[in-house]
C-alpha cells in the first residue's frame, strides 16, 4: 500500500510502497476513503509532541471500509463503513479507566501518534475503537468529524450550557462546535486572528451570532469560552472576556506557554480547565446527535501524496475548514 510517513519530527513526510503487516486478535483491516488533518497532526509532525513511535504514519480523522476481520472481532463486518479517532487504545485496568476516564489512561496509544494512522491507502486499528458512521454524511465530510467534531463535542460538555460561548480559533473544530452549540441552544461569539477578514466571514457563516479579532473583547460578558487555536496568549484574552463565575476551556493537545497574568481576571470564581483526548462514550454521544442534525463540514480534498502541502496550507493559516486526504 502507498502511505505518507513521518521518518523523523521536522521532515516532511515521505511517500512509500509499505507491506501490510498480519492483523493480531481485536483487529480489522481498513481501506482508507478519507482522512482529515489535524492540527495534532501538525503538532506530531513539527514535533511539539514528545516521543511518536518513529516511523510513523500519521492521520486520525479516519473513514474507510473494513476490508479484513482479525480473531475475535464479532461487532464489526467486512464492508461496513466506520470512522477510527485519535484514541486507538487503552489498557482497560488502570485507576482511569475503571473510572471511566479511558481518555486519562497514562498506558493510552493514539492513531497517527503511536499507532500507524490515516495518510495510507490501508489502516489497521483495534476494533473496539472503531465507530459506525452516519449514513447522512459522504466520506470526505465524515472525515472532520473523528477529531474536529469529537474535541468539540467534549469541549461543549465542559464548557457546560452557557448561554453566551466564545470560540477562540475558528478552524476545523470550531466550525463543527458552533453548530452543536447552536443546537444546544447556546449563542456563539467566533473569536479569529487579528485581520483575518475572511475567517470573521466563515465563522458567521457556520453559524456565529458575532464574529470579531480576538485581541478585541466581545460585545457583552461571555458565560464560558473555548480556546482552539494553540496560542496560549489567548488564555488572559479569554479571562477578560467571561463574567465572574465564568469558564475557560483549553481544547487543544498543545498550546504555547500561558503568559502571565495577573489574579484579578481569574478570581470571582473564574476557571480554567484543559480538555484530554476523548472517550468512547464521546464519539458515541456526538455521532449520534451529528446523525440526528446534518453538521455542515467544510472541506477541502487533497491527494494523498499532497499530504505535505495540506499540512503547510494548515500551518500557515491558508485553509476555511478542514483539509482531508482522499487516497
Amino acid at each position: 500500500m502507498r502511505a505518507m510517513v513521518l521518518d523523523r519530527p521536522g521532515l516532511p513526510l515521505a511517500e512509500r510502497t509499505i507491506s501490510p503487516r498480519a492483523l493480531r486478535p481485536r483487529e480489522v483491516r481498513i481501506g482508507v476513503s478519507a482522512c482529515a488533518v489535524c492540527r495534532t497532526d501538525l503538532h506530531v509532525v513539527d514535533g511539539e509532541l514528545p516521543d511518536p513511535k518513529l516511523p510513523i504514519v500519521p492521520g486520525h480523522e479516519i473513514v474507510g471500509r473494513v476490508v479484513e476481520l482479525g480473531a475475535d472481532v464479532t461487532r464489526l463486518h467486512v464492508g461496513d463503513r466506520v470512522g477510527v479517532p485519535w484514541l486507538g487504545w487503552t489498557c482497560g485496568v488502570c485507576e482511569f479507566c475503571r473510572r471511566g476516564e479511558e481518555n486519562l489512561c497514562p498506558n493510552a496509544r493514539f492513531t497517527g501518534y503511536q499507532i500507524d494512522g490515516g495518510f495510507a491507502e490501508e489502516t489497521i486499528a483495534d476494533a473496539r475503537y472503531v465507530f459506525a458512521l452516519p449514513d447522512n454524511y459522504s466520506d470526505e465530510e465524515a472525515a472532520p468529524l473523528m477529531c474536529a467534531g469529537l474535541i468539540g463535542w467534549r469541549a461543549l460538555k465542559a464548557a457546560g450550557d452557557a448561554p453566551r460561548l466564545g470560540l477562540y480559533g475558528f478552524g476545523a473544530a470550531a466550525h463543527l462546535a458552533v453548530q452543536a452549540a447552536n443546537q444546544r441552544g447556546q449563542e456563539v461569539y467566533g473569536f479569529v486572528r487579528p485581520g483575518d477578514g475572511k475567517a470573521k466571514q466563515f465563522a458567521l457563516a457556520m453559524g456565529a451570532a458575532w464574529a470579531g479579532y480576538s485581541d478585541a473583547p466581545p460585545p457583552v460578558p461571555l458565560d464560558a469560552a473555548i480556546i482552539f487555536a494553540p496560542a496560549g496568549e489567548l488564555v488572559p484574552a479569554a479571562l477578560r472576556a467571561v463574567r465572574h463565575g465564568g469558564r475557560v476551556i483549553c481544547g487543544g493537545i498543545h498550546m504555547s506557554d500561558i503568559p502571565s497574568f495577573p489574579y484579578e481576571i481569574l478570581w470571582h470564581e473564574r476557571s480554567i480547565r484543559s480538555v484530554a483526548n476523548l472517550t468512547r462514550k464521546d464519539a458515541e454521544e456526538f455521532l449520534a446527535l451529528a446523525a440526528a442534525n446534518k453538521f455542515r463540514t467544510a472541506t477541502v480534498p487533497y491527494a494523498l501524496s499532497d499530504a505535505n502541502r495540506a499540512l503547510s496550507d494548515l500551518r500557515t493559516g491558508a485553509l476555511t475548514g478542514a483539509a482531508v486526504l482522499v487516497p
